[in-house]
């Protein structure tokens, strides 16, 4: 299968089960313009699910359609072309990283694709060995708020595994005074998976930026905790 024959059988898809109402719908979910079909996720996912059980296309082909797609701005495509990569996690290198990186240039502009990269397909770099956290430095520093955002968001599974905060609250700490809102819950979901692994380890943090770091972060951070608790890390008057 090649790269224009994936887009095509996206594309048809999509717009077979475009739905007007439910596109309108979609859009409360998003600060920015919702460009889409209006599909369901039971419906990209079974479309996905059914695409990679055929297995007539590699990794290649899926990342050279991506560029296209993502060109065109429609949502479902963009999120069926990032699926169909997940799936192919076995063949990822280290220039399979390099690829997604340089999407965030023109693509990659809410804050579900940038989950999608976080929650699903980073991680494997680092379950790989592909990547060390190290590697995701100059992400940091994007210009891109959502490839800033990424990074908290993709080491929440490798935390998991760890079972170590302190490393990867370290590695991030730089964006708790990041500007966008979007970075901020990324941030505070991260923080929330870090005290629920070591509460204290967290709350020590978490004291330590109460009264400067952006209100969101510590809000979604104590999201778990006893109302009591909560308390603790209301900011300074």
């Amino acid at each position: 299968m090649t790269s224009n024959e994936i887009i095509q059988e996206i594309r048809s898809y999509c717009m077979a089960n475009a739905d007007a109402e439910r596109l309108q719908k979609s859009q409360r979910f998003f600060k920015e313009e919702f460009v889409g079909y209006g599909l369901t996720a039971p419906q990209v996912y079974s479309k996905v699910k059914e695409m990679h059980k055929r297995g007539d296309f590699d990794l290649p082909t899926v990342l050279d359609a991506a560029p296209i797609l993502m060109k065109d701005r429609m949502f479902e495509e963009i999120s069926m072309d990032l699926l169909l990569l997940d799936g192919l996690w076995k063949q990822f290198t280290l220039e399979t990283f390099h690829t997604i990186n340089n999407w965030f240039s023109f693509s990659i502009t809410n804050w579900a694709h940038a989950d999608t990269l976080g929650m699903f397909i980073l991680p494997k770099f680092l379950d790989k060995k592909i990547l060390e956290m190290s590697d995701f430095s100059p992400w940091l520093d994007s210009p891109f708020k959502f490839q800033r955002r990424c990074v908290p968001v993709t080491l929440i599974k490798h935390m998991k595994k760890t079972r170590q905060v302190m490393p990867s609250i370290l590695f991030v700490e730089k964006l708790m005074i990041d500007p966008e809102r979007e970075v901020h819950q990324g941030m505070g979901w991260f923080l929330r998976e870090a005290w629920k692994i070591s509460p204290a380890e967290t709350e020590s943090v978490l004291e330590k930026w109460k009264d400067t770091a952006p209100r969101l972060i510590i809000q979604y951070a104590c999201e778990k905790m006893t109302a009591e608790n909560k308390l603790r890390f209301k900011r300074t008057k």
